[in-house]
């Protein structure tokens, strides 16, 4: 009861007995559980924000006998973090998911087809029909669907479905047509599956796919300010308040800073360039671009694919087909521009699934860089790695973002696509943080749930949604909860160069923070994934808050 009381009625205590020796803060919060992610995980009650940055942390007494504020916040004993970040999503790629047909969990081709008539009868207007999120994997009948069954649904309206991972799309007769893709297309890097006669099936794996996604139509300035807004409110509702882009073209880059300055834009950004030999001259001609909200400083390179539609670069073939699948560009190309890089103060992240590619990459990395470095060049999922490849990350300070929520999609069907033995050396998230005491966490959304708690539930306890598998998978490679929170937060921080800018509740540092229903550090397995957000803040200022 006693400390029930203090906790209640200790700001007008301190007011009433400090208020001449206290300076004026935007706002103070307190009675909360504040996890500082600090370097000695310290612990907190409360916390003052002036100007956008923490200015002071402490117990209660300490923060008001230093602050008072017109605006006070009672956390209710509610735990409290640094924002949460994303390292590795798609923001851009969310928002127009949103306008697209939701495929994703669809159980079946038949139930996919379903859903997109259903968005074609509530969007009469649109020319092409636009979807994303269908996964052969996850259905009774585990090959790639064929133009066939979009033929009898949609026989004169172009179609095009992206799978679920961005790798692959399926596409009807009509789109084919429109975009003259036949039996005699190739393209390097990707694949125009043929039937046993020869003829387009409908799917288009990895470059294959840019055949016909040229073909879409152009969003309207307008559509992609929509598309902007609409993920950054599904990121605030998460607790995210740093999301790292990994992908974006000079166009939306340009649109994001346009939106930051007029504020209607609040979330931090660090957007990773698409590659391009026009990308890479136009960005190493500006150099890094870093405002308060907004950070370029880094490259998204695509050395492979999907292992799901069997894009991934392997060093022997799939269990379950006779090809290694493929790299999206050619190692010299790959190494050109890795050159490039090198030569300038840009960050190198590569997207590598495959053991092959993961080698590739990893030894032009090590070609280039010093042993000593800090250029904090990462390996975008790193899903499977040779062990003979893994000490290279710590010989080269290499960082590994990986998305935990990765392995417990893919665990149903891993070891079909690489066998047993290599299925062991996938997802290795304790082995790669080992290296260098050090991992950064992210979800890949759309292609997974945007939830950072799904991220913390999958790196702990190595289980999906249903509890599955009850003693989790490949538990060796689990990680404890404080080192996951580390790979939400500072960790990201530190993977984007802005460690010393936030990533932790800490005097100086932007105040980025979120306050739970529930506490990541002691609430059980199964309530993890459930855990909501109550408030978000993104430099004091409240960007979210749950009714």
């Amino acid at each position: 009861m006693k400390n029930y009381f203090y906790a209640i009625f200790a700001p007008l205590l301190a007011f009433m007995g400090a208020c001449s020796s206290q300076s004026a803060a935007d706002l103070i919060v307190y009675n909360a559980q504040i996890y500082t992610v600090d370097s000695t995980f310290s612990k907190a009650t409360a916390l003052a924000v002036k100007d956008g940055k923490f200015v002071a942390i402490g117990d209660s007494a300490t923060v008001f006998a230093k602050y008072q504020s017109d605006s006070l916040l009672n956390a209710q004993n509610k735990p409290l973090y640094p924002g949460f970040y994303d390292g590795h999503a798609h923001f851009y790629g969310l928002g127009q998911m949103l306008d697209q047909a939701d495929l994703v969990g669809a159980a079946s081709a038949t139930e996919a087809v379903q859903r997109l008539q259903k968005y074609q009868a509530a969007h009469p207007d649109r020319v092409w029909l636009i979807g994303r999120g269908w996964d052969q994997n996850d259905w009774q009948i585990k090959t790639f669907p064929t133009k066939e069954m979009l033929d009898k649904a949609f026989p004169d309206q172009p179609v095009y479905l992206t799978r679920v991972d961005g790798h692959a799309a399926w596409v009807n007769s009509k789109a084919l047509q429109l975009v003259q893709i036949t039996a005699k297309s190739k393209v390097e890097g990707g694949l125009v599956e043929l039937d046993k006669d020869g003829q387009p099936t409908g799917i288009l794996v990895d470059n294959a796919m840019r055949l016909a996604r040229t073909a879409n139509p152009k969003p309207t300035p307008a559509e992609m300010r929509a598309a902007l807004l609409k993920a950054q409110e599904v990121c605030f509702e998460y607790g995210l308040t740093n999301v790292g882009d990994a992908g974006l073209s000079p166009e939306i880059i340009d649109l994001i800073d346009q939106m930051h300055q007029d504020k209607t834009l609040k979330i931090r950004l660090y957007a990773m360039v698409s590659l391009s030999p026009e990308n890479v001259d136009l960005y190493l001609k500006k150099g890094v671009y870093q405002t308060d909200r907004l950070n370029v400083r880094s490259f998204k390179i695509y050395a492979d694919g999907a292992l799901g539609s069997r894009g991934a670069c392997l060093l022997k073939p799939y269990n379950d087909a006779p090809s290694t699948g493929f790299l999206l560009l050619s190692p010299k190309e790959l190494e050109t521009y890795v050159a490039k890089i090198a030569n300038s103060d840009f960050q190198a992240n590569t997207h590598c699934i495959g053991d092959s590619a993961n080698r590739l990459m990893l030894n032009l990395y090590a070609k280039y860089l010093k042993k000593d470095n800090n250029r904090r060049w990462r390996i975008e999922h790193a899903q499977i790695v040779n062990p003979a490849d893994v000490p290279t990350f710590k010989n080269y300070r290499i960082i590994p973002s990986v998305q935990p929520t990765h392995a417990t999609s893919d665990m149903y069907w891993a070891s079909d696509r690489l066998g047993a033995e290599r299925a062991r050396h996938g997802y290795a998230f304790k082995e790669l943080y080992a290296q260098n005491q050090l991992i950064t966490f992210g979800t890949d959304f759309p292609v997974e749930p945007v939830s950072p708690f799904y991220t913390f539930h999958s790196a702990v306890f190595r289980q999906d949604a249903k509890g599955y598998p009850a003693s989790g998978y490949q538990m060796e490679n689990a990680l404890d909860r404080a080192t996951t929170l580390r790979g939400m937060t500072i960790w990201a921080a530190y993977g984007n160069f802005e460690e010393a800018r936030r990533g932790s509740i800490e005097v100086g540092k932007d105040a980025d923070f979120v306050i739970l229903e529930k506490d990541l550090m002691t609430a059980p397995a199964a309530e993890l994934r459930d855990i909501r957000a109550k408030k978000t803040y993104v430099a004091g200022q409240k960007v979210f808050d749950r009714p």
